[in-house]
């Protein structure tokens, strides 16, 4: 399942709507109709076997449900699913280490992306409550307002002037502009499993001690 599920982020992050990443030749396959497109093939595939895996839990699960303790002939029926699930979860896990290493990021898209749609709406409405202890509901009606003034205008959060700002509330100073990134916004996000550098530094070495042993002091 988690294998079926990053799959299905790559295809997403893969598609022309989205283009953060691009695999080479060696993970995609031409459309036999439109040249022009790379087809993820490997995370379809890895995808795909899910259906496969799943369904081979279920009928095992269906063989056993029925027994009782210890051994029944009917468990000569294991060996077809267990075995075919193994080889299809190895193969899974091999083309999904491969595309991990293969995979070139898009950041500039990423960043485009991620900017977009006020993203940063809630960071001002946090600020809002932090800064000049307005209740988060009233924190809430004033960044909507803003977020409306902005979008009436076609412009960002930060491209609003402290004036139009302080005209909403005017105890808004000029600290607001700090948190009106995303970089500021996902710097923010400290917490356990949030999006701060340092966390995702943390979490990077954790999961290379687990599974590659390496220790915890290892930073490549």
């Amino acid at each position: 399942m988690h294998l079926s599920r990053l799959a299905e982020e790559i295809i997403i992050w893969c598609s022309a709507p989205f283009g953060f990443i691009k695999l080479s030749d060696a993970f995609t396959t031409g459309s036999s109709i439109m040249p022009q497109k790379r087809n993820p093939d490997a995370a379809e595939l890895t995808r795909g076997k899910t259906g496969r895996i799943v369904g081979a839990f279920v009928a095992l699960c269906t063989m056993l449900k029925g027994l009782p303790l210890t051994y029944g002939k009917d468990m000569q029926e294991d060996k077809e699913p267990l075995f075919d699930a193994a080889d299809s979860l190895e193969l899974g896990v091999a083309a999904m280490a491969g595309m991990a290493r293969d995979l070139k990021a898009n950041p500039a898209r990423m960043r485009t992306v991620a900017s977009a749609d006020y993203s940063v709406a809630t960071d001002l409405a946090d600020w809002l409550v932090r800064e000049i202890n307005l209740p988060f509901r009233q924190a809430h009606h004033v960044t909507g307002r803003l977020v409306g003034i902005a979008a009436d205008k076609g412009v960002d959060l930060d491209k609003l002037s402290l004036a139009e700002m302080r005209a909403v509330e005017p105890r808004i100073d000029r600290g607001v502009y700090r948190v009106l990134t995303v970089e500021a916004s996902v710097k923010a996000r400290k917490s356990l499993g949030g999006t701060a550098p340092a966390n995702v530094a943390r979490a990077v070495k954790e999961a290379r001690r687990r599974f590659l042993g390496r220790s915890k002091g290892s930073a490549r």
